[in-house]
């Protein structure tokens, strides 16, 4: 385990999302996987991470199928797969209340997930992961 991924472990026991949050996890790596993430590098490399140090607990919406799918993709991706993650991209969004997503990017920078990155997001950066 990188020390990277190690951080993100020891915050998630000691900050544990709830099941919505969970979703918006998966959502934001659906976003990042279909290259529509406006994070900066650090801060999609370390939302990668809290995602697979969450993966395996319960959503509330999103479930496996979608984890199985994120795996899919990280691999080698075509166009065809890239386009369906594309489309389960959007039906995550679409499920997951604007307030609750807002919600949860708030937690998890008020509670330090990305304090030891270097790079800073700008507003729109934060809006639109």
């Amino acid at each position: 385990m990188s020390d990277s991924l190690a951080r993100v472990t020891a915050w998630t026991a000691a900050h544990p999302l709830t099941p919505s949050e969970v979703d918006c996890a998966t959502a934001v790596m659906l976003k990042i996987l279909d290259g529509k993430c406006k994070m900066h590098p650090g801060e999609k490399r370390r939302m990668a991470e809290l995602y697979d140090a969450v993966k395996a607990q319960p959503g509330v919406l999103l479930g496996g199928d979608l984890h199985a799918l994120i795996a899919a993709a990280r691999g080698d991706a075509d166009d065809a797969l890239r386009n369906h993650i594309y489309e389960q991209r959007v039906l995550a969004e679409s499920a997951i209340s604007r307030p609750v997503m807002k919600a949860f990017k708030a937690r998890i920078r008020a509670e330090g997930l990305f304090d030891d990155e270097q790079e800073s997001t700008d507003d729109g950066a934060e809006e639109n992961a």
